[in-house]
């Protein structure tokens, strides 16, 4: 009888070890699959021109180490991007503004994460003999009170402005801290950063703004009061022409969206991709600035 119930024991072990095993095998498996979809899938970006280029250079890197995703990044401006993934319809909302400073978006349904600093500057055509403004001069230009590159100690040429489109975040980066919020003269608008230099690249007397990242040697960074526009200038806010590079989703992020966005944090997207195309990390900053414009050092 002793025996028959030890072996009864033994045939009730061997069975829950059987369940327990094929129980952890769906644990793992579970694990295994979890893992999987984080890194694999479609996503999409929409927004900001200005961060276009670092997310696209970092959709190719992350792509190529995870070949079973997909990242599309498109443009239209910021308001764009916010309205859509406020929407729900796309993944990433780019934005060069806060969520709070755009109307028409809840900026409690979404949720925010900086992935970088980028800083605005006037540019000018190389023709206008300009490279330095005082903001006041600045402010006179856009408004439309100087009209003559002359009057402000360039040539004698007419002014010509481009403006980006309303949405567009480095617009409102640029009129709220270059232009005090003064409302520049109606002007031709452009929806993309790289219209906007090729513009001003082929344009007599033609001033525009653009963020570092598409500033290059076809056209003229404008100082302002003598402040040159540089990135040891924005970390100090010395330069305080500047904002950060939002990536909002709907929602606390999650799959493949958290898993990009925690690479665009990533040492391999901040330490090298971020500096080569003419942004700035965030580790890099000394000062922040909180919605409402107050900046504080770094803690």
């Amino acid at each position: 009888m002793r025996k028959r119930l030890f072996g009864i024991v033994a045939l009730l072990g061997a069975v829950l070890l059987i369940f327990s095993a094929c129980g952890n095998s769906g644990s793992n498996s579970s694990k295994a699959d979890s893992k999987k979809s984080d890194t694999s899938g479609t996503i999409t970006a929409v927004g900001s021109t200005a961060l276009q280029p670092l997310v696209e250079a970092a959709s190719k890197d992350f792509t190529s180490k995870n070949p079973k995703a997909q990242v599309n990044v498109q443009g239209g401006g910021s308001g764009t991007g916010l309205t859509q993934v406020q929407q729900g319809a796309v993944d990433i909302g780019n934005s060069d503004v806060f969520a709070e400073e755009k109307d028409g978006v809840d900026a409690s349904k979404i949720v925010d994460h900086k992935v970088a600093v980028v800083g605005m500057a006037p540019v000018v055509n190389k023709d206008t003999g300009i490279t330095n403004l005082s903001q006041k001069q600045l402010i006179d230009v856009f408004t439309g009170k100087v009209k003559n590159w002359k009057e402000v100690g360039g040539k004698d040429e007419k002014i010509t402005i481009i403006n980006r489109a309303e949405g567009s975040g480095t617009r409102a980066v640029f009129e709220k801290w270059a232009l005090k919020g003064a409302t520049p003269v109606k002007a031709q608008e452009q929806d993309s950063s790289g219209t906007v230099r090729k513009i001003v690249t082929e344009t007599k007397g033609s001033i525009s703004y653009l963020a570092f990242s598409y500033i290059d040697d076809s056209v003229v960074g404008v100082s302002i009061d003598n402040v040159k526009p540089t990135e040891d200038n924005v970390a100090t806010n010395d330069w305080k022409v500047w904002g950060y590079e939002h990536m909002y989703t709907n929602g606390e992020a999650k799959g493949l969206t958290k898993t990009f966005i925690d690479y665009m944090l990533s040492g391999d997207v901040q330490d090298s991709l971020v500096g080569k195309l003419g942004y700035q990390s965030i580790k890099s900053m000394k000062v922040e600035r909180t919605t409402d414009g107050k900046v504080t050092d770094v803690k």
